[in-house]
């Protein structure tokens, strides 16, 4: 099977080669002809099967091969948009779009929040066909009326599953009221849930469906093994692995900003290059330490789940959960990380006394028991007992004064949380304490058991 003969044209197919792929995944094997009949799709693959090309590519076959519609003058209309739930996911999406439709006439253009609107409201005023957006910068034009998505023919939602955990409902159902009714409409998603199926039912007409792996299912190359460690000794055993091992770059995650400042200043002083990425970093530094990271210059790149779905990074060899997720789920996209279109790569996790349920709940998640191993020098206390863990801390909190897109903190005195279109009070199924949001305006109440204030 080879990309052309799924129907691409030799553009694309060119661009495609250049960037140096010659075999399509499963995933786009089933998706490309889909799209390109033009019908709904409904797409579930784990993370790293090559999900967004399986979406990219048949968008820009369709563009090409279709005669623009909408008005006989002035600006042509944004003809695909395609939301997604972080900026850098955004950002990835739309070089994918910009690196195989390099040898076609048509334009792209990513918009999300945390930068200046002023840049995009110019960019706007020329040729867009394809918009790739966060959700909350996207209504952000549509409410200064610096965006028409009236001729829109292809819509796209893009890890939909974490747009829904992200509490963005309610801006996907204004952006879908913005659109014309006749639109071929794809939603693509990490995980395959029933929560999934249910926004189908309602955006999508007679969809074809795409599923090639089970539901929350990791990555056979992932190799994946647990080390058993004190809370106290976590930086110091990293540091020996990273050095014993001549680890280079490392992705690893933590479970608070705080906490990801902290570790990477203390890789710092141990002569690991490390830099964090977080929801509270500037737009500019995150996007300098993603590059320095890609580029392999940045040894260690120490990331909040906000990266999870954000990072594509071919071969990457080593993804580190520093602390363990409290939402099973993030530790499927965590290690997706590694492991991309069938390379092989590594997952491990440090795992102390106190967070052995989160481990329980991930092997029941992901139906398979983690191999547990000790570190040579590094042998836990035995009787060390369990503290509980803060699942909301401070830095979950944001402050004042940020710019618009971006989440506002949240209240700890509120006692249920609250979803998006519900009245106050009524506590949303599944709730998922922690975590925290980038690119989009409403961060996930539910997810750190309050309301916005």
């Amino acid at each position: 099977m080879s990309f052309a003969s799924l129907g691409l044209s030799d553009e694309i197919v060119r661009a495609v080669t250049e960037h140096g792929y010659t075999i399509p995944t499963p995933i786009q094997t089933q998706a490309i002809p889909a799209v390109l009949s033009g019908g709904d799709l409904l797409a579930g693959a784990q993370t790293g099967t090559g999900k967004t090309a399986g979406f990219v590519l048949p968008i820009l076959q369709r563009l090409s091969d279709k005669s623009v519609k909408g008005p006989s003058s002035g600006r042509p209309p944004i003809r695909a948009l395609i939301l997604t739930p972080t900026r850098e996911l955004a950002a990835q999406v739309e070089e994918s779009v910009r690196t195989y439709g390099k040898h076609t006439k048509l334009a792209s253009m990513v918009m999300f929040g945390g930068v200046g609107i002023n840049p995009q409201i110019d960019r706007l005023r020329s040729r867009v066909d394809i918009l790739v957006a966060t959700p909350g910068r996207l209504l952000d034009h549509v409410s200064q009326k610096t965006l028409d998505l009236s001729g829109v023919e292809i819509l796209v939602l893009d890890e939909a599953d974490r747009m829904l955990d992200m509490g963005f409902i309610h801006d996907i159902k204004k952006v879908l009221a913005l659109l014309p009714k006749q639109r071929q409409n794809l939603l693509f998603s990490a995980t395959f849930s029933d929560e999934i199926k249910a926004l189908a039912d309602r955006l999508l007409n007679q969809p074809a469906l795409i599923e090639v792996a089970r539901r929350n299912a990791t990555a056979d190359t992932v190799a994946q093994r647990v080390y058993h460690v004190d809370r106290d000794k976590k930086r110091q055993v990293l540091a020996h692995l990273i050095k014993e091992h001549n680890w280079h770059q490392v992705l690893v995650f933590t479970r608070t900003k705080h906490g990801a400042n902290r570790l990477a200043e203390q890789l710092g002083k141990d002569d690991i290059p490390a830099l964090a990425i977080h929801g509270n970093k500037s737009q500019a530094a995150r996007t300098r330490a993603l590059s320095e990271f890609k580029k392999g210059d940045l040894q260690v790149l120490v990331a909040t789940d906000i990266a999870a779905r954000g990072i594509d990074i071919s071969e990457l060899p080593h993804v580190v959960n520093y602390e363990l997720p409290n939402v099973p789920e993030d530790y499927v996209h965590r290690i997706g990380r590694t492991g991309r279109a069938g390379a092989e790569g590594e997952a491990i996790s440090l795992v102390c006394v106190d967070e052995f349920d989160f481990l329980k709940g991930i092997e029941r998640l992901i139906r398979r028991s983690l191999p547990r191993e000790l570190v040579p020098g590094f042998e836990p206390d035995l009787n060390a007992r369990p503290e509980p863990i803060q699942l909301r801390s401070p830095d979950h909190q944001r402050r004042g004064g940020q710019p618009r897109g971006e989440p506002r903190g949240q209240s700890a005195k509120s006692a249920q949380p609250r979803s998006e279109g519900s009245r106050p009070g009524t506590p949303r199924p599944k709730a998922r304490p922690g975590g925290e949001v980038a690119g989009g305006r409403p961060a996930a109440a539910h997810r750190s058991g309050g309301r916005h204030r």
